[in-house]
């Protein structure tokens, strides 16, 4: 077929020109696609990463106290290495802190011993059956943040734990002591309504 001269080749463009069209509605749709995917992902980052970096209370515990198979023993200084490597001298000073020198395991077994009442007056407080080698570390009266300075003692004692999840675990360090825990001692019937009476006639 012979065109003259100044005809198009209209099936020809129009061809081209539905091409670039249908191309630059796909390169649309997969931008489209593309952006929405990265927005997920950010807002997926945004959520997720909150969780990823905060400290779960049995980690916090694992970190604040727990130093197996280590002793402050000859060491004065133990108490402000440990307490600056262990960033509890971030932000302030901690006051009073306990180290204990135990396996993991047999603090952790703590939270099935002896179930005691918490300073706080929750009942998830447990007391170890045995003295347990501890490093307690106080605050001087000369330490000032961010120059902190602690006193070192080492000592053999009792320790109370709090415990919580699943599995069960020590989360927080609620004291220690040089003697166990002992149950008050039940009286008697007869003298539980002795008492009960004379209790009931004082407050008359």
């Amino acid at each position: 077929m012979i065109y003259s001269k100044g005809t198009s080749n209209l099936p020809h463009e129009c061809w081209i020109q539905s091409f670039l069209q249908g191309s630059v509605v796909i390169m649309a749709l997969k931008s489209l696609v593309l952006l929405s995917v990265l927005v997920l992902v950010l807002l997926l980052l945004v959520l997720v990463q909150p969780s990823l970096g905060k400290e779960s209370a049995a980690a916090k515990f694992r970190r604040q106290h727990m130093d197996a198979g280590s002793s402050s023993s000859g060491n004065s200084n133990y108490c402000n290495q440990m307490m600056k490597r262990r960033r509890m001298t971030h932000g302030r000073c901690k006051p009073v802190n306990t180290f204990v020198h135990e396996s993991l395991d047999n603090v952790k077994a703590v939270c099935s011993q002896k179930n005691i009442t918490c300073k706080n007056g929750q009942p998830n407080c447990y007391q170890s059956n045995s003295t347990m080698n501890i490093t307690d570390c106080r605050e001087t009266g000369s330490s000032k943040y961010p120059n902190c300075a602690y006193k070192t003692s080492q000592k053999q004692k009792y320790i109370t734990v709090a415990c919580e999840g699943n599995p069960y675990v020590p989360v927080h360090f609620d004291g220690s002591v040089f003697l166990p825990a002992t149950p008050q001692p039940s009286l008697p019937a007869p003298h539980k309504h002795r008492l009960l009476w004379l209790e009931g006639n004082n407050s008359s």
